[in-house]
C-alpha cells in the first residue's frame, strides 16, 4: 500500500496543498493560475541560470540555426486552411430550361424576408448606385433587378434600345452627392 501525499506549502501563495501523486516528488506550486505563472517564470529563470543555455538566443550561429529551420519549415506561423472551403454565397440562380413561351411570374415576397434573404453587400450596392437607402425603395429596386436577370436567363430580355428598369415616380429622394458633415456625440458644433 502506498504512503499518502502529504500536503506542500505553495512557494508563491505560502497556502499549503496537495500535490499531484504523478508529480509530487518534485511539484513546488499550487494549481492556481497565478502560481503556475510564477512556477513558469521560475523555471525559465532557472533555464537561463545554466552556463550552457545563457547564449542560446544570442550571436550569428543561433541567427543562422534559426534562419535555417525557417526556411526548413515555410508557413509556420500561419493558420492552416481547411482542405474544403465551403464558398462565401451559394448561387443565387441555377441554370433553368430556357423555354420563352412560358414565364414563370416572381413570387411577391414580404418586403423583410425579400431584404434578409440578401447580402449586405448587394443592399449597400444597390444603394449605392440607385442613391436610395429606404428599404421600400431597395426592395422595388431588388425585384426590378431580380426580374431582369430571370429574363436575361431565360433569353427574353428588352433589346429595343431602351432602358429595362421602369421609372419609379414614388422612389424618396437620393443620397447628397458630397460628403455630409456628422457629429459624433457630445455638444453640437458651430455657434
Amino acid at each position: 500500500m502506498a504512503k499518502p501525499i502529504r500536503k506542500r506549502k505553495c512557494k508563491n501563495c505560502n497556502l499549503f496543498f496537495p500535490p499531484d501523486s504523478r508529480n509530487a516528488w518534485h511539484q513546488k506550486y499550487c494549481s492556481k493560475p497565478e502560481c503556475r505563472k510564477a512556477s513558469k517564470a521560475a523555471s525559465q529563470q532557472r533555464w537561463l541560470n545554466k552556463e550552457e543555455n545563457r547564449d542560446h538566443f544570442r550571436g550569428p550561429e543561433n541567427t543562422q540555426r534559426v534562419q535555417e529551420w525557417r526556411k526548413d519549415h515555410p508557413g509556420y506561423w500561419r493558420p492552416k486552411t481547411p482542405e474544403q472551403q465551403e464558398p462565401l454565397q451559394d448561387l443565387l440562380f441555377e441554370e433553368t430550361e430556357k423555354n420563352p413561351s412560358v414565364e414563370i411570374p416572381l413570387p411577391k415576397q414580404p418586403l423583410q424576408d425579400l431584404l434578409n434573404s440578401q447580402h449586405a453587400v448587394l443592399i449597400g450596392l444597390i444603394a449605392h448606385l440607385t442613391g436610395f437607402a429606404l428599404q421600400d425603395d431597395i426592395a422595388i429596386t431588388t425585384r426590378q433587378l431580380q426580374q431582369l436577370g430571370t429574363d436575361i436567363l431565360n433569353g427574353s430580355t428588352l433589346c429595343k434600345g431602351g432602358s429595362y428598369v421602369t421609372k419609379t415616380p414614388h422612389l424618396s429622394k437620393p443620397y447628397p452627392s458630397g460628403p455630409q458633415a456628422i457629429q459624433l456625440g457630445g455638444s453640437p458644433s458651430g455657434p
